[in-house]
């Protein structure tokens, strides 16, 4: 996911839709905020009028989709509930399994971008379980009911409409780009494609051909899928070999303001000192991060996440998802040394 649909989510947490009299609409190329949109793809990118408007006569809105957008799961569940969900025994394995079968890939991978194996198989292992569950939504329905036909109280639905209609735009450039039928593509109900659930932009931005066959494809291509996500990382400055996030120890109360604001860090671990965070780790004092807290089962776990932390957030911007990416990473690491005696290597 790139990180404009990671911003789109964040702003969607908790909100409830309304329904409209265009929701039962069967045609999009005719719904009335399609025309301007119509208009663009032909006079701004050279499409054939009557190839839009057949891609959108197609769509159908999902209702589904208006339902999951309104209660993202990094919303809606605790920490330790959320946890469970993508750290298990078997996603574990699974990790591990992948990380044996693409070994000289997420080598190459590493030494081309700079990016840990480890992330690159928990991103894929948390967004698709390592390719076997990428989505069944069209993409076409998908981004024509968010773009068209998602509406919300609130005032930020221009922000959204705008981010969507933009992947809708994104979509049919890359079917061109790619040669494929954009009605046909499949991914999650926001758009998202692919073993590193890409949407659209994100697809053009940094999918790469890492196989050398002459076409990105992260559809079924593992090798390309490895390459891209290292290029994603890649682009959005992670730093290899830096501390991701690390347990505190908080000696007084934080005020909640201060909690579990993703942006890039800030305070330095000296000035989060001060404030009662006591890392056991060996640190330098001016390593920014961020201060947050997690629902565990029995009480409250207390973390800061560094600069790379952010990173994987850009991804998607929560930090439930972020840490639950990073300490995925770090199992899968331990399982791997563990099997393959392979420590030294990692």
């Amino acid at each position: 996911m790139k990180k404009y649909l990671a911003t789109a989510l964040l702003s969607l947490a908790g909100l409830t839709a309304l329904p409209l009299a265009s929701l039962s609409q069967a045609d999009y190329s005719t719904h009335p905020e399609a025309a301007e949109f119509i208009d663009l793809m032909v006079e701004k990118h050279e499409f054939a009028r009557d190839d839009i408007v057949s891609w959108l006569s197609v769509a159908k809105h999902q209702e589904s989709i208006v339902k999951a957008m309104s209660r993202p799961a990094e919303k809606v569940k605790p920490w330790y509930e959320y946890r469970k969900h993508f750290i298990s025994d078997r996603r574990i394995n699974g990790g591990v399994k992948f990380w044996q079968e693409h070994k000289k890939t997420l080598e190459q991978a590493e030494r081309d971008f700079g990016v840990d194996p480890a992330i690159i198989v928990s991103i894929i292992g948390v967004e698709t379980n390592y390719g076997s569950n990428t989505g069944s939504y069209k993409v076409v329905d998908a981004l024509a009911t968010l773009a068209f036909d998602y509406y919300t109280y609130t005032d930020k639905r221009e922000s959204r409409k705008r981010f969507f209609t933009a992947e809708l735009e994104n979509l049919f450039l890359l079917s061109r780009e790619q040669n494929q039928n954009p009605v046909e593509l499949t991914g999650s109900y926001a758009g998202a494609m692919g073993w590193g659930q890409f949407m659209p932009s994100s697809y053009r931005a940094y999918a790469v051909d890492f196989d050398g066959d002459q076409f990105a494809d992260i559809w079924n291509n593992p090798t390309d899928a490895i390459g891209s996500v290292a290029s994603y990382f890649s682009a959005h400055h992670w730093r290899q070999g830096e501390t991701v996030a690390v347990r505190a120890n908080i000696s007084t109360d934080p005020a909640e303001d201060t909690l579990n604001k993703l942006h890039r860090p800030k305070l330095s671990l000296a000035e989060l000192g001060a404030r009662g965070y006591n890392v056991i780790e060996q640190l330098p004092p001016e390593t920014k991060a961020l201060p947050m807290r997690f629902s565990a089962k029995y009480g409250n776990e207390y973390w800061l996440g560094m600069h790379n932390f952010y990173v994987i957030s850009r991804y998607n911007p929560r930090t439930k998802y972020a840490m639950a990416v990073y300490q995925l990473s770090e199992l899968i690491r331990q399982e791997k040394c563990a099997v393959t005696d392979a420590c030294s290597q990692l």
